[in-house]
Formats: structure tokens, sequence, C-alpha cells
């Protein structure tokens, strides 16, 4: 008896697609703009990797830039948070 192999046309490896959309959703909303992007760079990639949506990839990225942009705005107004 053999071992059953994976389907021709998969990639090998774990599919982090979910993980990585979600940790840049919630990183980018809550902490950090730029991890939420490379979080949602890393989505979108396994998800063409593995032939899923990249919805949450785009989500997290999106929500990282708001991040950047929201706390460029407060700092520019004098709200700085670091201070």
């Amino acid at each position: 008896m053999t071992a059953p192999y994976p389907p021709p046309g998969t990639a090998a490896g774990q599919d982090r697609t979910t993980l990585w959309g979600v940790l840049g959703i919630v990183v980018g909303l809550l902490c950090c703009g730029v991890l939420g992007i490379v979080f949602g760079y890393l989505s979108i990639r396994d998800a063409r990797r593995f032939g899923n949506s990249p919805v949450l990839g785009w989500l997290g990225i999106a929500f990282g830039v708001l991040n950047i942009i929201a706390n460029g705005l407060l700092y520019v107004g004098g709200n700085n948070p670091f201070s």
C-alpha cells in the first residue's frame, strides 16, 4: 500500500491565507500599519499560491494604510500620541 499523494496542481506547504489576512486586519487596525501591510501582502501571496480569495489580504493592506494616514494626521494636528 502506498501513501496518498496530493492532487496534481496543488502547491506544497501549508495554506496560511486566512491567518495572514486576519493578522493583517487586526494589527493594521489596532497598532502597526506597516505590519498590517506586510501581513496583507503575505495573505495575498498565499491566496495566489493556493487558489484562494485574496480579500482578507487586501483588507489588511487597506487597514494598514488607513492606520498610517490616521497616525500621520494626528501627529500633524498636534495630538502626538508619542510625546
